[in-house]
């Protein structure tokens, strides 16, 4: 009868081997830590678009707002405490998102760039992407090209202290932003031609 009696009890070793360590539950703080920090340099507009409750909301707006030094740390540690509620994973699984996002949409404004200047230093870019877009509007594309051109080379003549004219080249910029890149009928990217 002992013997059973022992087995009813629960044994201390396999209810301490299921807690997680003193050091795992500090990384899980600091984890929820940085990521109350993530959220709180947010623009409110980002913070906006996720699911969080009232409380920690008013929480990271409130720490937005806080300069001090001493007061952000502390109020920085009560979003940390309220995040211990809060579903993490998909906060952090959003901020991701967004990051490979921006990410993505630089490369994107890199490409046109390259493009752009490319358009302006010689013609066979221009008949490549007339080829890779039948629909685009030739005559307009070639005049903002010219008028790029003579703005470049009218900057080569200012002097250092005045500002460069950009007007006609960010309105190319603009003109290649319109052009929608995934449907290119050949199958290839016209920026990184």
């Amino acid at each position: 009868m002992p013997e059973a009696m022992d087995e009813l009890l629960p044994d201390e070793d396999a209810a301490q081997d299921q807690r997680p360590s003193k050091s795992q539950v500090k990384r899980d703080l600091h984890a929820l830590l940085d990521l109350g920090r993530e959220l709180i340099a947010l623009p409110t507009a980002r913070l906006a678009q996720l699911p969080l409750d009232e409380s920690l909301r008013e929480a990271i707006t409130l720490a937005q707002r806080i300069h001090s030094n001493e007061g952000r740390r502390r109020q920085t540690h009560y979003v940390g405490k309220l995040l211990r509620r809060a579903d993490a994973d998909a906060l952090r699984r959003q901020l991701a998102e967004w990051a490979s996002g921006s990410r993505e949409q630089t490369r994107s404004m890199h490409r046109l760039e390259a493009l752009r200047d490319r358009l302006i230093d010689d013609d066979q870019t221009l008949t490549q992407l007339l080829a890779s877009f039948p629909q685009l509007d030739s005559q307009a594309l070639r005049a903002q090209i010219r008028a790029a051109r003579k703005e470049a080379k009218d900057n080569l003549s200012r002097t250092p202290d005045q500002e460069p004219a950009r007007k006609h080249y960010r309105a190319l910029f603009q003109t290649l932003k319109q052009i929608d890149f995934e449907d290119i009928p050949n199958g290839h990217d016209a920026g990184n031609d």
